[in-house]
Formats: C-alpha cells, structure tokens, sequence
C-alpha cells in the first residue's frame, strides 16, 4: 500500500488534534510529546510496524514501547485509528478518568495492545532489550521499536541498559529518539551536555540521524534500521516539542499541562483542520488506517500457520515434576540457603526451559548460574545464562521484558542490600503482574565482615510493602527448594527470594504445604493454650528459635515455633488457617527477625507479652558470628527474652 506524505502529514495532524482535545478534557495530560512525536509514529505504524490489532497476542508482532510513557494520548489516538482492542471515541473521551483503558500513562493489562507499562522514565528502554532478547530466543524474526526522548537518555538505566545491548550486539532493537532539546524545567542544555551520538556509538550501536518532521527522511532512516544485522539501532530524531501550537510550539510550557481551549483552536487552524470541530478524524485517515490493519491481520493469520511452534505463552510448570526433581537434604546438615537455591535452580532447569536470566555481576555469589547451559552473549542468543554486568537496575527491567514477551521467565540476581537499585523495576513487574523472578543472597547481617554497606537492614520490610509482590525469606535449605517451587509456579505475579550467605541447619518438620501457605508450625510441645509461648520467625533466625523454645520446654513450658517464609502468603490465607498457625489467644509471643521490626506489630495482641527481636540499627564490620553475639541474634538472647513473658 503506497501511502503519500501528504496522507501521512493529514494522520499526523488528526493524531495532533486528537491529543490535544483528549488532553484538554480531561483537563490533565502531556501534549508536548505527542504534537512533537506524531510524524514519527504514523510513518511507523502505517509503513513499518507489523502489528495486527485484531490479534494483539501475535507472537510474530514488532513490540512497540512508548518509554515516555507520559505521551499515552499519543498511544491511544494510534490504537483508536487502527482499532487496536476495539479503542473507541468515547473511550479517548474518556481519558485519564476513573475505571478508564486510557489511563494516564500506557498500562499492560489495562488495554490490550500495549506491551508493558510504562511512565518512570528510561525503563521502557531497558523493558525493549529484554523483550528483543525474548524475541531473538523465540525465533519470531520481529523488532522491538522504543520511542523515547530526552528524559529517558538522562535517566541512568538508559545508561546501563544501553550499554548492556550494545555489548550483546542485539540487532532487531531500535529506539527512535524524540531529540526536541526541551524538558520540564527548560532547555535540556541546562543539565545536558554529553554528545548522545557518540555515547551511543561508544555502546556499539549504530545510529543515524533524521530531521522528525521530514517524511522522507524518517522513511530512509526506518529503511536503514531495519537492515542492521549485527548492532541495535539509535535514529536521534530531531523534533519539536508542541509541534504547531501557537505560542507553546518549542516551549517547556507544552510538556505537562493542557494546551487549553484558545491554544487548541490555534493549533487546529495553523494545521488546516476546523477549529470548532473536536475529536474530529477524517474519513481518509481512518481508511489509510483500516486499510493497513487489514494487510496486517492477514500477515498475522499466514505466520501463524507458517510457524504454530511458537507460542509464547506464559505456562505453569509440572508441579510433580519440579517436586521430583528436588534435591534432598539431611536434617543436621548445614548447607547456606543460596547454595541450596544454586542445587535447586539447576535440578530443575530441563523442567523450565523457559527460565532464562542471571546475576549482577555475582553468579558465584549468588549461586544462580545454570550449569550445563551456555551463555547468551554479543550475537549469540541460544543461551540460557545472562550476563548483566554491574547493572541492577537494567537487569531486573530486562528480566521484567523477557517475561513480558511471554513464553519465557526472566530473573535476575544480586546481594539483598542491592534491591534498592531493582525497586523501581520490581515495583513495575508487581504493577503489570509480571512473573519475572528475583533472587536475593546475603540477606542479613551475617554478611559479616563487609559492613554496613552491605547489610540490609530495613530491605525486608520495604519489599513487602509492594502490592502484590511474594517474598520469601527460607529457614533452611528445604524450604528453599519448596519457595522455589512456589515461585515458579506462581504465573500471576513477580516473587522474591532471600537467602543467606552462611550456612544454616537442615531442620526437621518442614512442610512444603506450609511453605506454600507462608507460615506453619515447625515445632511445639505438649497440649497448646493461652500459656503457651509462640515464636514466630523467618530465614536463618528459625533455627535459633527452635532452639530457645526447647530449653524453654524442657523447662516444662508449653512452646511452640512458627516458620514464616512468606508473610504476604500468610496473610492471604484464609481466617481458619491463620487461626490455626497463629491462634489469637496465644498472646505470649517473640517475632525473631534480622531485619527492621516495621510491619511485625500486627502479629502483636498485646504489648505486655509480646517482645521482639529485630534489627532496627545498621550492622557493624566483624565476623558474623561476632555481631549474631553483640546484637542478640542468639538462641541465649532468643531464649531470654521470652523467660520474661513465660
């Protein structure tokens, strides 16, 4: 289908229009982007993306990521156009209101279509690696676009994950830079000086330069894109930001507020269209738009059958498979729970072949290398093992892209005290309901010697503070294996897992119903009542506790320990079974725990009898058995504490 500039100039335009009538209702948004951006995106969308928007789920579709995902009306006016998910006028009329599929800024799941979500910026970047990745491993032959601008390049993930994709030469990732010099405060020039050019190219990348706003010339550089085969692809596009608004064409004051009415109407008329008219699309471009969802509905029909292999579908793995395959360890052993993780991962690798992923940097730390896989590296992508480099944050987005492809689980791996740089990216995997998986060693103090920069404290009780998220934080090496068995059977959302750096002791009455229910009793003596001392702990803090509570029985006390690996688990069962682990009436209780006793207090009934052993200071540089002594992570202090309420 030969499509005109002058066709594609009257889309662009309706696209501008659209925007800023969207934005202006809703009296919430960011016309900027969208009026600079337009040009660029339907040359894309009407010339060179294959997507079909009646089969949004094509396996074989090109990935189009909207970094800046502040430009959403942009995104909307597209998907309404095409009819992607059946986007309707009133649907666009409806932007940015409550129980709305225009949300404020592209969700995943909201509205089928787009791929992953997006808004803080720079993550849509590293987001698009991964899902090039996924798409080089899946054998789909379809490119990740990335549209993003001048906030995305400051931001450092772009940095990282940039340099990342360079250095693994991953062809089929093109990110169309909307370079229009202006951010919220002004001229990017005020903080940005680096040539992005030769910042790019230093990466490995190839990148070419485009006027966005010349048709032509953004058909040469997508033509010129598409044929890099060795590097991925930057096209610097230099644009302007409020494309024919009056008075805010170039201006900072179009980047996040409403053009308003009078502006609106200006730009309508400096760009032919009637300024009384709103919502207003041409007839001719909704054909020019139906006319290339046709093509590519069909292009999508003949590639499914050419290749029903590929799937990409996010599955449950064989539950009595992965239990089967489990290692098995002997009570009274010491065996370091992330050893314990490294044994399990690669007993079930051949079960999972689609977990793929790896470490910052710390593989032989963390112990999450998967033996007898090689690596993906720069051109080579048959591999299962990634190396990230020191780039946590670029890391734990790719992972979120690699399972936001589908078909595939991305994890990635790093110290505890390091899921501050992963956050961000965790907290977008628990928003889009991701399945990535994330694996955190040294858990504790008992780091040791390393210091407090290197041991978390307040991490745990910040992770579970996410919506959404599953931690779990094992006793011993049983219950790793158990978590990770929950963890990869777990498809509606992304899982976290801490384990120690120090061996720790195989217990005996470890329960993998319990694991997967988030706590259960590990030990207890005797007939169970309102005397009865509980303690409830997680991690390598179980076994000091079971040992607390037998000198307490042994002293005729009535006791019992409850294993808590996953409190967020817990706390979704039902009423009857927290009841029974947890019983209201025993409200003599000690919560043992290396880390910050935020969050804990709801298991306290009563602050005459409960008491806590938490880490609500930053460690200390010594051996880590040292530091367990000063800071009363024994069971003599576990112990001691509770004689004061038994």
């Amino acid at each position: 289908m030969k499509i005109s500039n002058e066709q594609l100039k009257l889309s662009a335009d309706t696209i501008r229009c659209l925007c800023s009538d969207m934005i202006d209702k809703a009296n919430s948004g960011h016309p900027g982007a969208p009026l600079g951006m337009a040009d660029l995106a339907v040359s894309l969308w009407l010339k060179f993306l294959n997507t079909a928007p009646n089969d949004v789920k094509w396996p074989g579709r090109d990935r189009l990521v909207f970094s800046g995902g502040h430009a959403s009306a942009l995104v909307y006016s597209l998907f309404h156009l095409a009819g992607v998910s059946g986007l309707t006028m009133d649907e666009l009329k409806d932007f940015r209101q409550f129980g709305a599929r225009c949300a404020g800024h592209p969700e995943r799941g909201l509205l089928g279509g787009v791929e992953v979500t997006t808004g803080p910026l720079g993550q849509g970047i590293a987001m698009g690696a991964g899902l090039q990745l996924a798409a080089k491993k899946a054998g789909t032959g379809s490119k990740t676009w990335v549209f993003c601008g001048d906030g995305d390049m400051q931001e450092g993930i772009s940095h990282e994950a940039c340099s990342w994709a360079g250095a693994m030469k991953l062809d089929g990732l093109i990110l169309v830079y909307d370079s229009n010099g202006i951010s919220i405060e002004g001229s990017t020039s005020l903080t940005m000086n680096d040539d992005t050019k030769k910042r790019f190219e230093s990466y490995g990348w190839k990148v070419f330069t485009c006027d966005g706003h010349d048709f032509d010339a953004i058909d040469r550089v997508y033509r010129r894109a598409l044929k890099v085969t060795d590097a991925p692809v930057l096209i610097v596009a230099t644009t302007h930001i409020g494309f024919g608004a009056p008075t805010k064409h170039d201006s900072a004051d179009s980047h996040g507020a409403p053009l308003g009415a009078e502006e609106t109407k200006g730009l309508k008329t400096a760009l032919g269209f009637d300024p009384e008219k709103s919502f207003y699309v041409p007839e001719e471009v909704y054909a020019l738009f139906a006319a290339r969802t046709k093509a590519m509905n069909s292009l999508a029909k003949r590639w499914r059958k050419r290749n029903p292999e590929i799937k990409c579908e996010t599955r449950e793995p064989d539950y009595m498979k992965l239990v089967g395959a489990l290692p098995k360890y002997e009570a009274g052993k010491s065996v370091a729970t992330r050893s314990a993780c490294g044994d399990v991962l690669n007993a079930v690798s051949n079960i999972v072949p689609e977990l793929i992923g790896g470490s910052a940097d710390l593989g032989p730390s963390n112990k999450t290398y998967l033996k007898g896989f090689v690596d993906i590296g720069p051109g080579a992508f048959e591999g299962r093992n990634i190396r990230y480099g020191i780039r946590e944050l670029a890391m734990t987005a790719i992972a979120n892209g690699i399972t936001a492809f589908g078909g595939f689980r991305g994890y990635g791996a790093t110290f505890f005290v390091f899921s501050d740089y992963c956050r961000p990216a965790i907290r977008l995997a628990s928003l889009m309901k991701l399945p990535s998986m994330f694996i955190f060693s040294h858990d504790s103090f008992y780091v040791g010697e390393d210091g407090p920069t290197h041991e978390p404290v307040e991490h745990l009780a910040a992770l579970r503070m996410i919506p959404g998220i599953v931690s779990f934080r094992p006793a011993d090496a049983t219950e790793t294996a158990y978590a990770l068995v929950e963890m990869l059977l777990n498809t509606k959302g992304p899982t976290c897992l801490m384990t120690t750096r120090q061996n720790v002791p195989v217990l005996e009455g470890v329960r993998h119903e319990g694991v997967a229910k988030g706590a259960y009793v590990i030990y207890e003596n005797g007939p169970q009542g309102i005397d009865t001392v509980m303690f409830i702990a997680t991690g390598s803090e179980v076994a000091i506790a079971i040992e607390a509570a037998k000198r307490l029985a042994g002293e005729g006390k009535s006791v019992r320990v409850v294993s808590m690996p996953s409190m967020e688990l817990f706390l979704s069962q039902k009423c009857v079974y927290r009841e029974s682990v947890v019983p209201e009436l025993m409200k003599k209780r000690v919560i043992v725990e290396a880390g910050s006793r935020f969050g804990w207090d709801r298991f306290r009934i009563d602050h005459k009898t409960t008491r806590f052993v938490t880490m609500d200071h930053f460690g200390a540089s010594a051996p880590y058995k040292v530091l367990a002594e000063k800071f009363g992570f024994t069971a003599d202090n576990v112990y001691n504490t509770a004689k004061t309420i038994a």
